[in-house]
């Protein structure tokens, strides 16, 4: 199978739902669906979506059936990185190689962007319910894991560690506890939840649980060494803005090789957790390699 053939065809379909789903732009009020749209069609990998759907075709699920929530998951990344670029939090002017949402429009057309992509993520969850097979059991379910994953429990209260530990000196701990909320929380939802409205027994839930979590952790840990020593164009966003806002990363920490080594740990752990599925758990298996050879 090849990697990014097949997240390009997963991409074409999920961007094919989103368009479905979001407001028409010229609904009223205009500007607002145009500041929705503008951020969800910059581009970006789609990769919480594809994880969505792999996970739940590895349970023995429809993918089709999923997608509402496969597409919920890409609403609550989209206005998680809207709300990230404000001046209030990281500041940043750009975002996938365009000006970011409080550029291109203003602060609180961006801020009413987020908080539109949030509320609409989970109204998708919730309908997910009406699509065959799923049923309000597994649609409550995912919506209640996804809902603690995006919240305080959660990517929030991950942003909130971040912000806290700027200009400090934090501990291997604390680096570890913003990872696991800010970026590994979201990740894991999203092989959970396509878990969950799959079909998937506990025990394969539990599976994707300890998948996401190494996965995730990896990804970060990589996002933080790309922040260093990536390259802007590929990244589509400034390189070094951790080190300029003082923030707490694992290379901050330990250094660059010594983080590459752990992120490769962390990709193993989460491949073993992927022993007991067959072939069609496979995208997953390449996803989590692609996590620490990725350059963006």
């Amino acid at each position: 199978m090849d990697l990014s053939a097949h997240l390009k065809a997963r991409a074409q379909v999920i961007e094919a739902a989103l368009d479905r789903y979001l407001p028409p732009a010229s609904a009223e009020p205009a500007r607002l669906h145009e500041a929705m749209r503008y951020s969800m069609e910059a581009g970006g990998k789609r990769l919480r979506p594809a994880l969505v759907l792999d996970a739940c075709v590895a349970v023995g699920g429809d993918e089709q059936a999923v997608l509402p929530t496969a597409c919920a998951l890409e609403c609550i990344h989209t206005y998680s990185l809207i709300h990230d670029d404000l001046p209030c939090m990281d500041d940043d002017d750009l975002r996938r190689g365009r000006p970011s949402c409080h550029r291109q429009f203003d602060e609180a057309t961006a801020l009413l962007a987020g908080d539109a992509l949030l509320t609409l993520a989970f109204f998708l969850t919730a309908t997910n319910a009406r699509q065959p097979g799923i049923g309000p059991d597994r649609a409550a379910q995912a919506t209640a894991e996804l809902a603690e994953a995006a919240g305080a429990p959660g990517m929030v209260g991950g942003q909130m560690l971040d912000l806290m530990s700027e200009g400090t000196k934090p501990t291997a701990e604390l680096v570890e506890t913003i990872h696991l909320k800010k970026t590994t929380a979201l990740l894991t939802a999203a092989v959970v939840c396509g878990a969950i409205l799959g079909g998937g027994s506990e025990a394969q839930i539990a599976a994707f649980r300890r998948y996401g979590r190494g996965m995730g952790l990896a990804f970060q840990i990589v996002d933080d060494i790309l922040d260093l020593v990536g390259d802007e164009a590929a990244l589509g966003k400034p390189v070094g803005s951790d080190l300029d806002h003082e923030k707490a990363t694992w290379p901050a920490l330990f250094g660059i090789e010594a983080s590459r080594a752990v992120a490769q740990e962390l990709v193993e752990d989460a491949l073993a957790a992927l022993a007991e599925f067959g072939p069609e758990a496979e995208p997953l298996r390449m996803l989590a390699r692609f996590v620490v050879e990725r350059d963006r």
